[in-house]
C-alpha cells in the first residue's frame, strides 16, 4: 500500500506525494499526463530499500490541488523547485516518465545545482509534443497547428474524447485507450490496473496539459506553435534516455532529437517494451537506472 503525505507551497497548491524508503540519496520520480505518482509503484517497491523515493501527483492530478491553473510545463517544474525546498531535499537523482521528462528538463536547466542524474523514460521531446489539426477523416494534417487553447480543446481525435471521458468518469473509455496505447505489449495485474485507473481519473488539467506540451520548446527553433528559449543548453547533468521499441505515443525521432541537444547522455533502446517500461520491464528499468545512479 502507497501511502501519500500532503505539503503546502509557497505558491498556495497543496502537493500530494509518495515519501519512501531512507537511503542517504534521493530519487525524485515526476509522473507524466494520465497518471500519478502512485504509477511509480513498480520502481518505487524496487528502490525503497537503498534509497529515499519521493514521488509527488503534479499540480492537478491525483491528490494535489489545481487552484491556479497552469499555462506552461515550466509552472509544473517551478511547483517542484517548490516542493523540494518544502522538503529540505538540496540534491536529487530524478526522472521523468512521459510528459514528465520534459519537465524534468526544464527543472534541471533551471537549477542544475539541484540535479544529480536524469533519467528520461519514454520521454517528451524537449521541442514539445504536437497536436496537429485533423482532417475530415480524423487523420492528422501534418504541419497544421492550433493556434489557441480554446481551438486544441475541440481536437476530435486527440483532445475532446479524453475530456469527455474525465467529464463523465467514463473508466471503461480510459482503460481501452490506456490498453491500446500504454500497454500494448503487457498489461498491468488487476489489482495495479485498477489503482492505476483511479488514479488516472483524478486528473483535472487535461486541456491545459495537452496545450502546454504543444507550446512546449526548449529548442532554438519554432516548433510550429511557439519559438525555442534555448533552454536546453543549460541541462548539464548527465542523462540516461530510455526508449522502449514499441512506444506507440513518443515515437524514436522526438527520442533523438532531443539526445541530439543534450551535452552528456545516454540511450538505450528497451527490446519489446512499449510506453511504459514500469508495465513491459520493471526489473530492466530497475536494473538500468541504478547502474546509472
Amino acid at each position: 500500500m502507497l501511502n501519500k503525505k500532503k505539503v503546502l507551497l509557497p505558491n498556495g497548491e497543496t502537493y500530494a506525494y509518495i515519501d519512501e524508503g531512507n537511503g542517504t540519496e534521493t530519487i525524485l520520480l515526476v509522473h507524466g499526463n494520465m497518471s500519478s505518482g502512485v504509477h511509480y509503484k513498480p520502481l518505487i517497491e524496487r528502490f525503497k530499500n537503498d534509497y529515499r523515493v519521493v514521488a509527488p501527483d503534479l499540480r492537478g492530478f491525483g491528490d494535489s490541488t489545481y487552484l491556479d491553473p497552469i499555462k506552461s510545463l515550466e509552472d509544473l517544474s517551478d511547483d517542484l523547485y517548490l516542493f523540494l525546498a518544502e522538503l529540505k531535499i538540496n540534491k536529487v537523482h530524478i526522472a521523468g516518465w512521459s510528459t514528465g521528462g520534459a519537465i524534468v528538463l526544464k527543472l534541471a536547466a533551471k537549477h542544475p545545482e539541484m540535479i544529480d542524474k536524469i533519467v528520461l523514460i519514454e520521454s517528451a521531446s524537449y521541442r514539445g509534443y504536437p497536436v496537429f489539426k485533423k482532417d475530415a477523416e480524423g487523420q492528422a494534417i501534418v504541419g497544421e497547428v492550433y493556434d489557441n487553447i480554446e481551438e486544441l480543446a475541440l481536437d476530435p481525435v486527440q483532445v475532446l474524447p479524453m475530456v469527455t471521458a474525465f467529464e463523465k468518469n467514463d473508466v471503461a473509455f480510459i482503460k481501452y485507450i490506456w490498453d491500446l496505447l500504454i500497454y500494448p505489449v503487457n498489461k498491468p495485474i488487476k489489482e495495479d490496473d485498477d489503482l492505476y485507473l483511479s488514479e488516472t481519473m483524478k486528473q483535472r488539467n487535461i486541456i491545459d496539459i495537452d496545450w502546454c506540451l504543444t507550446t512546449f520548446n526548449m529548442s532554438h527553433s519554432s516548433n510550429l506553435v511557439s519559438e525555442g528559449d534555448g533552454s536546453i543548453d543549460n541541462v548539464v547533468a548527465p542523462v540516461l534516455s530510455l526508449w522502449g521499441d514499441s512506444d506507440i505515443v513518443v515515437l524514436e525521432y522526438m527520442i533523438d532529437e532531443t539526445v541530439a541537444a543534450l551535452k552528456n547522455v545516454e540511450k538505450v533502446v528497451l527490446k519489446n517494451s512499449g510506453h511504459s517500461p514500469l508495465v513491459d520491464c520493471p526489473n530492466e528499468l530497475y536494473k538500468l537506472m541504478l547502474d546509472f545512479f
